[in-house]
């Protein structure tokens, strides 16, 4: 049974009556769709990101990166991605989930679209530094919008097709690099596709994803809450009986009272919570930095080939499309800290595989393939996971900075200072792969020890009950 984590003794049972009606409202097309054009963001905001791996290679030479240069261009992005999260952060819960999420992805596909223009290593390292604040602001708004309006034992089918689109555009951007390396200008041609959904995706944000009505009916907005919820019931086939004002409390609109401030995540009853979200994250989060930005690096800097560096990084995210899936299954059965520990505990042998490719001799190359299907099918399709159980830590109050405050600082661990330190060191297979092993070890236990199972409704996980006749 979820725990209840009391926060807020003033929380209305408006939010329950809500948060029912909408966990009642049966899957239909509808949610299909939410689901399709959220995972279509997290492809392009996936795409614009990982690119980054590949820049460092196909643009060494037209550009002529120097080691800062690289070094740079290989956390900065990164560090620029925490620090637009925590401007999200502090505007989130303030505006509304879907106008975070089109800041986001406006500025994010914009400065990928400046990429083919660049003529130096400095324009490109600022355009991927703006990139980054954008892609901040983006990557942590879905969870929250599919939080709260995703049926409870649908959260999974979201987590899981947002995340296996992530794997998709990671395969799909070391695969296109790979088709354009002899191409001098490959870098700018493998920069378009993710700039051009400037054109389209934003627009069917803004049509088609629904604001929250949680995130109205905690503004005071009743009526607007129940005519939200009432327009997802009417679209998913009119099944279930039509929310009313008198419901909510009789008052088309409320005193919202004030929001919590930020530092109410370190709140006692919450604090314990906010940091195994955010460590589990940590952990999960170093093994996919390190692979995504320095393994063709590390590859190359260990003897392979170019063409074998990008192959085998698209072969870990191709792993990770099945795996995911497998994850997001895992998550109803198992529940949600558990799967987190089958994820980061099941990548250990796929880890040492590659830790101890480069001693197998002529079998070094079946070796690291097999490592890698291991570690892709695993640890890089804990995400699903991670993500749906971080959402559910906060309250409806917090969740919107929570969520991209928890994984900002996750990233400032697992995606700036990870990099930062392991750049120098990737020549060597046992301390880069070692170094991923160790920290993944650690990380599957922290859920299990020290958090509690959040899954069902969320104002039962993380808001006070109240007294219900």
């Amino acid at each position: 049974m979820a725990e209840i984590r009391p926060i807020d003794r003033s929380a209305a049972p408006a939010s329950f009556v809500l948060g029912r009606k909408l966990d009642s409202i049966p899957f239909s097309g509808y949610h299909v769709l939410i689901i399709a054009i959220l995972a279509l963001v997290g492809f392009i905001e996936g795409y614009d990101l990982v690119l980054t791996g590949s820049l460092l290679v196909l643009a060494k030479g037209p550009l002529n990166l120097t080691g800062p240069d690289i070094r740079w261009l290989a956390v900065g992005p990164t560090f620029m991605l925490c620090i637009g999260g925590f401007a999200s952060s502090a505007i989130s819960d303030h505006w509304s989930r879907k106008a975070v999420m089109l800041v986001g992805v406006i500025a994010t596909t914009f400065c990928t679209l400046l990429i083919p223009l660049v003529q130096s290593a400095e324009q490109l390292i600022i355009v991927r530094l703006l990139t980054g604040f954008g892609a901040g602001i983006a990557v942590s708004a879905a969870f929250p919008i599919a939080a709260e309006l995703m049926p409870a034992q649908h959260r999974r089918t979201y987590g899981a097709v947002y995340e296996m689109a992530l794997a998709i555009s990671f395969t799909v951007v070391p695969f296109i690099a790979f088709l354009l390396t002899d191409n001098a200008e490959a870098f700018r041609f493998l920069a378009l596709p993710g700039g051009l959904a400037i054109t389209v995706v934003p627009v069917l944000v803004y049509f088609l994803i629904p604001e929250s009505p949680r995130w109205h009916l905690r503004r005071g907005h009743t009526r607007a809450a129940a005519d939200l919820v009432n327009q997802m019931i009417r679209r998913s086939g009119n099944r279930v009986p039509q929310l009313t004002v008198e419901a909510l409390g009789g008052s088309e609109r409320t005193d919202p009272g004030q929001l919590p401030p930020l530092w109410a995540l370190f709140a006692r009853g919450q604090l314990r919570w906010t940091a195994v979200g955010i460590l589990s994250g940590v952990c999960a989060g170093t093994a996919y930095f390190l692979i995504s930005v320095l393994l063709p690096k590390a590859l190359v800097d260990q003897g392979a080939a170019v063409s074998l560096s990008f192959g085998l990084t698209s072969l870990v995210y191709f792993a990770s499309i099945p795996g995911k899936a497998f994850t997001g299954f895992l998550m109803e059965i198992i529940g949600r800290r558990w799967t987190i520990f089958y994820a980061l505990a099941g990548s250990l042998p796929g880890l040492f595989l590659m830790l101890t490719a480069h001693r197998a001799g002529d079998l070094a190359t079946v070796v690291m393939v097999t490592g890698a299907l291991i570690t892709g099918f695993t640890v890089l399709s804990a995400f699903t996971a991670c993500r749906v159980y971080l959402s559910e830590q906060f309250p409806t109050a917090l969740r919107g900075r929570g969520q991209p405050f928890g994984e900002s600082t996750g990233r400032l661990f697992a995606g700036v200072l990870a990099p930062f330190l392991m750049e120098p060191h990737t020549g060597s297979a046992t301390i880069f792969f070692g170094t991923i092993l160790a920290v993944v070890a650690i990380g599957a236990f922290i859920p299990v020890l020290f958090g509690k199972e959040t899954v069902g409704q969320l104002e039962t996980v993380s808001e006070p009950v109240p007294a219900l006749a």
